[in-house]
């Protein structure tokens, strides 16, 4: 028998998953909420939802129609904002261009998404001049002065705030197919050029919803929720803002956008807007830490989710040692982003302050919709023992269904059915996957593998360490040793000589946290340590710079 179907009564509404219906709630219950850019600007939701309006009509008069691309180059600021909602909202497609990236990765992701008009702030001009005459699709660009003024004999076709203020406010967002594409952006591995991943309106909406669900129904803390203030330490060009932006937008919190992070306003804006709820990847918090203008600030009320890359155990404390709600979170540019947070579940036995900090550190459990697997090579599902290690892969309503203009490459990530994530993960009995390493960057000595990522949260706990990453270099014996990078705290240096480090880490063996063949030999204090565009450590970039050492 076939299944029933719904009758369809003609006169009834189909209610698409679009992104304009997550502004109902915010319009309906906090009209006068306020959004807050910098020290410089703020205005309440009814003048957002004006502002949205005013941009569709300027990029409207601009010859942007449906299925068109609009590309943003910004910081994180009220206009990003903006733009998250009235471009893909008008049936055109938001393209955030990586502003970290080179100016020829930048041109090749504007040409690759075929962008036919750029929204690009007076900062990011040197690059626009590097590569402005080769631009083989982009027919407008228009400037974000940011109160700078625009600059005189470089050509635009308008400037955002002109362009805004003579613009009609009430434009008519029409419906259309919730699968229509409402965003692109480019991945930004570590080899060949950057690939361009892609979601639909129905994908967000479910992503906000699932995320709400879960972050806003904990009951002991680590939640987000209408009560909050919330302030992103993501850049917006990545992965949606981490899609905590729409969310934000439909609980109607208080909004505060930093523009350029930098240090002291950030801490300034977190004590004078009273910020609540932030997300970042590690090297920003430990930037906040370690700045002088830290030591005053009050961080009781703060949460924050830690992504990008693992949350490193010496983080995590440092982190509660100054009163900060501190967890991780898990997701990659392919999956919109969110796929799990490490949330302490309630009405379980109490955890020591040792168990409670490890778990916080774990990638987590999965989301509301998620459907996420540890499976060996023949996609058999591994036990959930704690012990046993295979790929992470994933199905859920938000996941992009593809690479753009890359057959081959969308068929690799889907294969079997289900996205390949590359991180290689173990699941305990109580549901909470911890990733060991990425796949191409576990470390295989004498026949046994060994996680980078365990070796970087153990070495994280010296208390003179900053910052550190192990890679794999080759031994003529072993194959593969671990090599540790480490940059010391001001004024420890003297502390990190490598005997030291190196007992710091036998001391683990000692408790059985540790195979003895896995303690680094070699330790390196470096000044620094080199990331990529959206601050996770580079890993091939060290291997080929220190791979000899």
């Amino acid at each position: 028998m076939a299944p029933a179907e719904i009758p369809v009564t003609p006169s009834a509404y189909g209610y698409p998953l679009l992104i304009k219906q997550l502004l109902l709630t915010p319009l309906a219950h906090a009209p006068d909420q306020e959004i807050v850019y910098r020290d410089r600007l703020r205005y309440r939701y009814r003048d957002f939802r004006a502002r949205i309006g005013r941009l569709a009509s300027a990029l409207v008069a601009q010859g942007i129609g449906s299925g068109d691309t609009v590309a943003v180059m910004d910081w994180d600021s009220h206009r990003y904002l903006e733009a998250y909602f009235a471009v893909p909202m008008m049936g055109a497609v938001l393209m955030t261009a990586n502003v970290r990236l080179t100016p020829d990765q930048i041109l090749h992701c504007l040409d690759h998404a075929r962008a036919d008009l750029l929204l690009i702030h007076v900062d990011f001009l040197p690059i626009l001049e590097a590569i402005r005459g080769r631009l083989k699709t982009v027919r407008r660009i228009l400037l974000i002065a940011d109160g700078s003024g625009a600059p005189a004999g470089v050509p635009f076709d308008g400037e955002y705030e002109a362009l805004l203020a003579a613009a009609a406010p009430d434009y008519d967002f029409p419906d259309f197919d919730e699968n229509t594409r409402a965003t692109t952006f480019y991945t930004t591995g570590t080899t060949g050029l950057p690939k361009a991943v892609y979601f639909s309106h129905r994908q967000l909406v479910l992503h906000t919803l699932a995320v709400g669900v879960t972050c806003g129904t904990n009951p002991s803390g680590q939640s987000f929720h209408r009560g909050d203030v919330y302030m992103p330490l993501t850049p917006m060009f990545h992965v949606h803002g981490w899609g905590l932006p729409y969310l934000a937008t439909l609980y109607g919190v208080k909004q505060v956008y930093p523009g350029r992070y930098q240090p002291e306003l950030l801490l300034k804006l977190i004590e004078q807007e009273r910020v609540t709820f932030s997300h970042c990847v590690p090297t920003i918090l430990q930037m906040l830490l370690a700045a002088p203008e830290a030591a005053a600030v009050d961080f009781r009320r703060w949460k924050c989710v830690i992504g990008g890359s693992a949350l490193p155990r010496g983080l995590a404390e440092a982190g509660m040692a100054r009163g900060i709600d501190i967890w991780s979170g898990y997701g990659m540019s392919e999956t919109c982003p969110i796929l799990t947070t490490a949330q302490l579940k309630p009405n379980r036995p109490a955890l020591t302050k040792e168990e409670e900090t490890a778990r916080r550190c774990k990638t987590g459990l999965p989301i509301a919709m998620v459907d996420i697997r540890v499976v060996d090579e023949a996609m058999n599902e591994l036990p959930a023992d704690g012990s046993s290690v295979g790929e992470i892969v994933v199905r859920a309503p938000w996941l992009t269904q593809g690479y753009l203009h890359d057959g081959a490459a969308s068929e690799a990530l889907w294969r079997g059915g289900y996205l390949h994530t590359q991180d290689v993960a173990s699941r305990d009995a109580e549901g909470y996957l911890r990733i060991t390493d990425r796949m191409k960057d576990v470390i295989k000595t004498g026949g046994e593998w060994v996680s980078s990522l365990e070796l970087e949260s153990l070495i994280s706990q010296h208390p003179a360490v900053a910052e550190v990453a192990v890679i794999g270099v080759p031994d003529a014996k072993w194959g593969e040793r671990p090599l540790a990078l480490v940059v010391a705290r001001p004024g420890e240096a003297a502390a990190l000589d490598g005997d030291a480090l190196k007992c710091h880490m036998l001391g683990f063996c000692q408790r059985g946290l540790l195979p003895k063949f896995a303690v680094p030999e070699r330790y390196l204090l470096v000044s620094a340590i080199e990331r990529t565009s959206v601050g996770k450590l580079d890993k091939k970039l060290l291997r080929q710079k220190y791979g000899n050492n």
